[in-house]
């Protein structure tokens, strides 16, 4: 099951919800159990509270490195396409006409299509405009393979189909890391345990203690945990808005498509 479903503000005030009630779960009973004897010892307690918070603080920093590490990877993806887009772009200048006018007119709208997949907020709007970015991959290939046959032993040719090789080896990566890769449940499932546990611990010590009122101090431990967990889950999915990664790149080669195929000569430089 994937978290996808749940709005980032509702999972950021949920988790909220769900670490005072563990916290309270947890001062309740350590409440319950020192009415009933004085023997349980804050020293002991300490120990176990302190280990499992720091299993959660392993695993929120193994997750965060999962999704910062992906992260990453997206931002060198997005400069990775637009260089290889901007090769295959220039080598189209070998291409006799009608041709070189109809792929750079397809490149253009292929770069319009994948800067408006980036900038997408709707699913079912990111699979219609992936669906034609795939057609005008199609149409390239196409017309790539058909001018090679003009000439199987042109070294030109060769390098222009390596060049759109790479763009859609590129595509399909940055398909793959940025809308099909997500933390398994099973690593959230294991998170939000530890969490709770963690808490129901830190509720636990504080009664233990003789504190006989509850600490202010614990909404602000369920803000923090909350806000790491909100920053993991939105690093964790790029259509969500609130952490993006700059697409720069393509949208400053979408300008510059723009303004060469509006120059009368429409001319370019290999590369």
């Amino acid at each position: 099951m994937s978290l996808d479903v749940i709005p980032i503000g509702v999972l950021f005030a949920a988790t909220i919800i769900l670490v005072v009630i563990a916290i309270e779960a947890g001062y309740r009973l350590g409440k319950a159990v020192h009415r009933r004897s004085e023997k349980e010892k804050e020293a002991s307690v300490s120990a176990i509270v302190g280990a499992i918070l720091g299993l959660v603080a392993f695993i929120l920093a193994f997750t965060f490195e999962i999704v910062s590490n992906r992260y990453d990877a997206r931002k060198a993806l997005v400069c990775d396409e637009a260089n290889a887009i901007s090769t295959a772009y220039l080598r189209t200048e070998f291409m006799s006409e009608p041709d070189r006018g109809k792929t750079k007119k397809l490149f253009k709208e292929y770069v319009d299509a994948r800067v408006a997949v980036a900038n997408s907020r709707d699913f079912e709007n990111v699979q219609k405009v992936l669906t034609e970015a795939n057609l005008f991959q199609h149409q390239l290939w196409d017309m790539a393979v058909a001018n090679a046959f003009k000439d199987m032993h042109s070294p030109v040719a060769a390098l222009y189909i390596d060049s759109l090789n790479k763009v859609i080896d590129i595509h399909a990566l940055r398909v793959a890391v940025g809308l099909r890769a997500r933390i398994p449940a099973g690593i959230w499932l294991v998170l939000y345990i530890i969490v709770v546990l963690g808490m129901v611990g830190v509720g636990y010590q504080t009664a233990i203690t003789g504190s006989t009122e509850r600490s202010w101090a614990m909404p602000l431990l369920a803000l923090a945990f909350s806000l790491v967990i909100a920053l993991i889950a939105s690093l964790d999915r790029p259509q969500s808005g609130f952490i993006t990664v700059t697409q720069q790149p393509l949208v400053d080669l979408q300008a510059s498509m723009a303004t060469d195929l509006a120059a009368p000569s429409g001319g370019g430089t290999t590369k």
